[in-house]
């Protein structure tokens, strides 16, 4: 049975790339490994969870670091499944400069469609084609892409599409409590972060993205309120999955109904157990985080209170 599955697999991403190009997966992350293994065992993971979605990946060409694990986790998935790799599932964009440091021999590189651009800004422009963004731990050149596209989506320059910031070991917190600020003082508008903490949630948010972005998806504001609904019903389905073993496909279908055919009552539970959801997961975050915060451990505290206060005030409501 498995086997059959695995074919089935294989048969629509080779359908899929044959006729659309398949759906591209845009991965920007550090050239270096960090200080825990942790980060690249995530990065690996990524890389597999990429070639079991059927998806291709995009990025900006290395063999080492958490680029290099993403890599080899997308070609030893796509390897097991087959030993053709005459269309590889991986494009690794670079520039003349950069290529020239890697040798004609290497290994992992000589099993990538590689792409030269003539410039750094041309180099950002096609990896930008691809249908949605994973941002992975780096340094300051993941935080200069970050920018980047962000800036790049808010002036109309890019258009709107999903960005998934993988947040192995609370990696990206200070960041994202960063940029919600940034947009609550007035200085930049809120972009839609999908955040997961690992590679299960990473794969439920590319199935969400499959059924959700890919069937409602249209242009701008369409695939803005459609990403902005995937961060903040995320944690719903990732509660269903790990509590009542629930499939995203079928937490999806059901949810749908309730909003199309329920009742007010219906979508008013609902819609509070969404919520419910994505406060609990905001609250196991931050007490995740003051193991680590040091200083600001009064400022997390004060959030949580007021989550804790919000989640009791929707468990009322629906009693």
């Amino acid at each position: 049975m498995e086997n059959n599955q695995e074919e089935k697999v294989i048969e629509q991403f080779r359908t899929e790339n044959r006729s659309e190009g398949g759906i591209r997966v845009f991965v920007a992350g550090g050239s270096r490994s960090g200080n825990n293994d942790i980060y690249t065992k995530e990065a690996y993971n990524l890389g597999r969870k990429i070639i079991k979605m059927g998806f291709k990946l995009d990025f900006g060409l290395s063999n080492r670091g958490i680029m290099g694990a993403v890599a080899k986790g997308v070609l030893d998935g796509w390897n097991k499944k087959q030993s053709d790799l005459s269309d590889s599932p991986i494009q690794g964009i670079t520039t003349e400069r950069y290529f020239a440091l890697y040798p004609n021999d290497d290994e992992l590189i000589n099993k990538m469609d590689v792409v030269v651009a003539t410039s750094l800004e041309e180099r950002k422009a096609l990896l930008l084609k691809s249908d949605f963004v994973v941002f992975a731990p780096g340094g300051v050149g993941t935080l200069d892409e970050l920018a980047f596209d962000c800036v790049a989506m808010q002036d109309g320059m890019l258009p709107m599409k999903p960005f998934i910031m993988y947040n192995i070991n609370g990696f990206f917190y200070y960041l994202l409590e960063f940029l919600k600020y940034i947009a609550k003082e007035g200085f930049a508008d809120n972009v839609p972060f999908i955040v997961v903490d690992n590679d299960e949630e990473l794969e439920i948010s590319f199935r969400l993205l499959k059924l959700k972005y890919y069937q409602e998806g249209g242009d701008g504001l369409d695939i803005y309120v459609n990403a902005r609904r995937l961060v903040s019903e995320l944690p719903y389905y990732i509660k269903q999955r790990n509590y009542y073993n629930s499939k995203v496909e079928d937490t999806f279908e059901r949810v749908n109904l309730i909003k199309t055919r329920g009742t007010d009552f219906d979508r008013q539970v609902l819609n509070n157990e969404i919520e419910s959801a994505y406060i609990e997961k905001e609250i196991e975050r931050m007490y995740e985080r003051l193991m680590f915060a040091g200083h600001d451990s009064g400022s997390v505290s004060k959030k949580l209170v007021y989550f804790k206060k919000r989640l009791k005030e929707l468990s009322e409501m629906n009693l």
